[in-house]
């Protein structure tokens, strides 16, 4: 029970704190800002040691035999190499297994958008033209592409489309602007309804 009391205080102070910076920047503002990026520094730290290092490098390398000790080594010492950047006059080492990290994040994060992304929408775009909505559709997609369009000057029938497709891309832009909004809206909501039901108690 009192646990709960503490906790509540704590989370409704920092709440509060946030919140503060709506009327302008202030210590209790920063105090829960920095508190925040430390406490989630803390809890990814925790979390790869936990869930990656240890298990995957350390526990391996422990129960390895043979030629598989030496192929964990490797990244071991890439991820020690990658400590260097600490020092100055040896920093330069790091960008080894900082190239190596993100070239492997750009192919897996190029062949995940491709297949999650592009393809998917390029296989929602073939529809047929028997409904007004798939009308819309086809026509909001080909002078989208229209306006992204740079080798030739933007005249005549591909200024028409590009036009056309810039407010298209206005409705996309404002729709999902919109959902932010309501989204962020929620979250406050819930933040207020905390306040007054858990904190003060008047609702």
């Amino acid at each position: 029970m009192i646990g709960n009391i503490i906790g509540t205080w704590i989370a409704a102070t920092l709440t509060i704190a946030i919140l503060s910076f709506l009327y302008r920047d202030n210590p209790l503002y920063k105090l829960a800002e920095h508190l925040y990026v430390g406490v989630s520094a803390g809890f990814w730290v925790i979390y790869v040691w936990s869930f990656d290092v240890k298990p995957m490098l350390i526990d391996r390398f422990v129960s390895a035999t043979g030629i598989e000790k030496w192929i964990l080594l490797v990244p071991a010492i890439l991820g020690i190499i990658m400590l260097s950047r600490w020092i100055p006059q040896y920093g330069w080492i790091s960008r080894i297994p900082i190239s190596f990290t993100v070239g492997i994040g750009a192919g897996l994060g190029i062949t995940a958008s491709i297949q999650g992304f592009i393809l998917p929408q390029i296989q929602a775009t073939l529809l047929p033209l028997n409904t007004i909505n798939n009308i819309i559709i086809v026509i909001g997609f080909i002078t989208t592409v229209f306006y992204f369009y740079f080798s030739r000057e933007h005249k005549g029938f591909l200024k028409i489309s590009s036009r056309l497709g810039v407010i298209f891309i206005m409705v996309a832009f404002g729709a999902s602007f919109g959902y932010t909004v309501m989204a962020r809206i929620s979250l406050l909501i819930g933040r207020v309804y905390f306040l007054l039901h858990d904190w003060l108690h008047i609702l």
